[in-house]
């Protein structure tokens, strides 16, 4: 069986990928979007696998895109493909429509969660916890006392509930806050306070400290932060999106933070990326702005090769595939 990866990931796998001995024949696609097995060039009409890895590394350095859509283009061409490992969590772009619907088996990364979940944490309790207060009253050495909301005594509300979310859920409820998810299915969590479908949103947004955007992005979700969503937010509280940034209305939360709903915004996606220089986002003081990186945590590529070894090892023994997406599930 074939797999198609790239030259770094190799390297980082080639050790592991021993067990499978010739059960396994790895062919390379390098950033020129050459190819090659065992050190030897194949025509790209002579590459045709059946397992594709579309890992971190294709995503980084210059002209992603090309790259990204090489990858994807073997795949689309080929008559062998079966599976493809994705690095993405969200499967919004149109291509991962296309390429189920041509058949392909896909799986998501859970590689990210962990890392995003940190990010999360790390804005809303320094935004919670009166930090740059303390730090003013410091520069100005003046000795006072600044109260602080305890993080305990916080309700959050996550809007999607998926590998993300759940370990976002794990911390918040480490600070004993009480936690309400909305999500699809009703399910209950032993990590959850409340389990609530979408059309209860406006009933919860208002009792929310810190709100958190961590759901895929179709038709239900586009603009689902819009002037509505905000007026029923609590005065003061925290905005935070991982999800994609056409879940939110960017000129409708600029109406809206003008009048302290929410209080402070925390954006790591957008609906035009890379943000563009002259974007009012960039200097609005209630905002924090992040290129798209909550992802970049330093244990992300290791948890990614580990989730893609140990999926090869069940695809070949015909077990279930971590994090395989339902029919129907890609596509915006």
């Amino acid at each position: 069986m074939q797999v198609l990866m790239t030259p770094a990931a190799f390297a980082r796998i080639q050790d592991r990928l021993a067990p499978f001995g010739a059960a396994v024949e790895v062919i390379l696609m390098d950033a020129d979007g050459a190819f090659s097995c065992n050190g030897t060039p194949v025509a790209a009409d002579a590459a045709d696998p059946e397992v594709f890895w579309m890992s971190l590394d294709l995503y980084a350095g210059p002209r992603p895109g090309a790259r990204i859509a090489a990858f994807a283009g073997q795949a689309l061409n080929g008559a062998r493909g079966q599976w493809i490992q994705v690095f993405s969590a969200g499967l919004d772009s149109p291509v991962f429509k296309t390429l189920m619907d041509k058949g392909l088996r896909l799986t998501k990364s859970q590689a990210q969660a962990p890392a995003i979940a940190e990010y999360v944490l790390a804005h809303a309790v320094s935004l919670l916890h009166p930090i740059a207060e303390q730090a003013a009253a410091q520069a100005a050495r003046d000795w006072r006392r600044v109260p602080f909301r305890e993080i305990g005594s916080s309700r959050w509300l996550l809007v999607g509930y998926g590998a993300i979310g759940q370990e976002i859920g794990q911390r918040v409820k480490g600070f004993g806050a009480h936690l309400t998810v909305v999500r699809r299915t009703l399910t209950p969590d032993p990590l959850v306070d409340a389990v609530r479908p979408m059309a209860d949103l406006p009933e919860l947004l208002p009792q929310a400290d810190v709100v958190v955007l961590a759901c895929a992005l179709n038709a239900q979700t586009r603009n689902l932060a819009d002037a509505a969503f905000f007026a029923a937010l609590k005065p003061g509280s925290i905005l935070i999106n991982i999800g994609r940034g056409d879940l939110l209305d960017e000129d409708a939360l600029r109406v809206a933070l003008d009048r302290g709903q929410p209080g402070h915004a925390v954006l790591d996606v957008f609906r035009t990326e890379p943000l563009p220089a002259d974007s009012w986002i960039w200097s609005h003081p209630a905002i924090r702005v992040t290129a798209h990186a909550s992802n970049a945590g330093d244990g992300v590529l290791a948890r990614g090769d580990a989730q893609f070894l140990e999926n090869l090892r069940r695809f070949l023994d015909g077990e279930a595939l971590i994090a395989e997406a339902r029919p129907g599930e890609a596509g915006a």
